[in-house]
């Protein structure tokens, strides 16, 4: 694969910035590494790193959009959205397990009533900040009260007030029942009340597994591990994140700079010296809506909605069975996927229901039985109208434009006509109100589901894509005022399918699922990354989750 000379001396550039100012990554320590003499030369430094790096140290590569440009701080989005993860430098309430249940962090005990409007979570007493003050029931609710007021990411609306009544016990008083709390407390990092300011995301101060040591914004971050951490003390001890673009990313990598460090299933077919690539898992899946409603409808916005083609579900059956999920992780993804049914594949409240099997012929059934037969070019036609519509894709995404092109040429053999078009998210949001439009999701937690299909406030369709069914916002609905997280599971699964209603191929289908991603890197030999837990959407900052648990052999 070619890569340009400017992508390589990028790449140099932002290693020798973490080798000269971090001092700290793998192979950039003083017994590591021979510094440039008088006359411009190195050394073999990749010899010298294998020889006598570090052995808690790491140096990780991830795309510039994982550097989070409001800063470190979880008001503006540190912990959520394309930084989904338990935050490495704050504490959190609650964590997500592997298996996608919830484990404590911060918590102790939790209780709820049973109207569920009011959560009581017990917190330990032992941990302080990184500048030695203790971590009481004050900070969290201010905090939570915080993020209310103020958050630009997640939606904490539910929230009335959070409340300390003692240094180790803090209750949040709900405006509306939310049995998924806990999973908003997985990813809200817990603030110093007496340390927070708006300088906060440059210079953070936490009490979690490591403290932000440096930031060279567009460069790289450097972490180390807090030495009065309360939990198992990490084993690696340094950890450096360049921000990379793919093919300055594999130029580090073939230089022999990075010991971890993303990649694209495009270049997965190569070798690197030295290096494995490995492969995880996700829920970081990809596909379209399909507009459920006739067009001449019209958004609570004012926007024009709605698609006469897709609005009929026998065609939005057909296009589902008609799709080879196995073909399209062959041919766009090298093999590194998994075919994906639902938005919460794999989750603890995934219906199984959403499973479906490629059916071409049965697929072309539904499209007869609902008018639409084949013209003289192959392409199928009703009342003069030919089978079709256009599917958009964001233009800078080049696995999303290549999974639009192998939809188009799959649902051409039963007599669709699909046009593909590259569009800017400035548009794209509201002409997916009438226009398919290939999306990204997936996150650890049920809101995923309802934030897709339930109706939203003041509107008579859900928020992306016009759709309703109120047997499945009722489902939804229960699920949140169940009186237990776990019980809310099985009204999830109901939403998705009931036996008659549900957004499942033998309901409403208003959205195709395509694939699950997987993340790809690639892992210096000798590295042990250890066991990971599903993926969100996103390719960054999931995979550090638990570095603190890595090792070098």
């Amino acid at each position: 694969m070619k890569k340009s000379r400017k992508s390589f001396l990028l790449a140099m550039m932002a290693i020798l910035v973490a080798a000269g100012l971090a001092g700290c990554g793998r192979g950039n320590s003083a017994s590591g590494q021979q510094t440039e003499n008088a006359n411009g030369q190195t050394d073999q430094l990749a010899q010298a790193q294998t020889e006598d790096a570090e052995k808690d140290s790491v140096i990780v590569v991830m795309g510039p959009s994982s550097e989070p440009e409001a800063g470190f701080d979880p008001v503006y989005g540190w912990g959520a959205g394309e930084h989904v993860h338990e935050p490495l430098i704050q504490s959190t309430l609650t964590v997500t397990n592997k298996d996608l249940t919830i484990g404590y962090d911060l918590a102790t005990d939790m209780e709820t009533s049973e109207d569920g409007m009011t959560w009581t979570v017990t917190i330990r007493s032992d941990v302080k900040f990184t500048d030695g003050e203790a971590l009481t029931a004050e900070d969290v609710a201010f905090t939570y009260n915080t993020l209310r007021d103020n958050s630009t990411v997640n939606d904490f609306t539910m929230l009335d007030e959070a409340e300390a009544t003692d240094d180790t016990t803090v209750v949040f008083h709900m405006k509306r029942p939310y049995s998924i709390w806990p999973y908003t407390m997985a990813i809200t990092g817990i603030l110093p009340e007496h340390a927070y300011g708006p300088d906060y995301g440059q210079n953070p101060i936490g009490s979690g597994r490591y403290i932000m040591k440096q930031w060279d914004k567009g460069q790289q971050v450097i972490f180390e591990a807090n030495p009065d951490y309360y939990g198992e003390a990490p084993k690696m001890k340094h950890v450096t994140v360049l921000f990379m673009e793919e093919d300055a990313a594999f130029a580090a990598v073939q230089a022999g700079q990075a010991d971890l460090a993303y990649t694209a299933a495009s270049y997965s077919d190569l070798t690197v010296d030295g290096y494995d690539l490995l492969a995880f898992k996700t829920v970081d899946n990809r596909g379209f809506n399909l507009p459920a409603v006739p067009s001449g409808a019209v958004t609570a916005d004012g926007v024009a909605a709605g698609n006469d083609f897709t609005s009929d579900v026998r065609v939005r059956r057909a296009i589902n069975l008609g799709i080879d999920r196995e073909e399209m992780i062959q041919h766009v993804l090298n093999g590194y996927g998994s075919p994906a049914y639902s938005v919460c594949d794999k989750m603890p409240w995934y219906n199984e229901a959403s499973e479906t099997s490629y059916d071409p012929e049965a697929a072309k059934t539904l499209l007869e039985e609902a008018g639409w037969t084949e013209g003289k070019d192959g392409i199928r036609e009703k009342d003069g109208v030919q089978a079709g519509f256009t599917l958009m894709y964001p233009a800078s995404d080049s696995v999303r434009q290549a999974l639009a092109a192998d939809t188009a040429n799959q649902l051409k053999e039963l007599g669709i006509q699909v046009s593909i078009e590259g569009v800017g998210w400035d548009t794209a949001y509201d002409r997916a109100q009438s226009t398919p439009l290939m999306w990204g999701w997936g996150a650890h937690t049920p809101m995923e589901f309802y934030n897709i299909y339930h109706t939203a406030q003041n509107s008579s369709f859900a928020e992306y894509s016009p759709y309703s069914n109120e047997k499945v916002d009722e489902y939804m609905d229960q699920a949140l005022a169940s009186p237990s997280l776990e019980e809310s599971y099985d009204l999830w699964k109901k939403a998705q399918w009931d036996g008659e209603n549900g957004v499942t191929q033998e309901g409403d289908i208003p959205w195709i699922w395509l694939v699950n991603i997987d993340h790809l890197y690639w892992s210096r030999k000798g590295l042990h990354v250890a066991d990971q837990k599903l993926h969100p959407h996103g390719h960054g900052w999931s995979i550090v989750n638990n570095v603190d648990q890595w090792t070098w052999e």
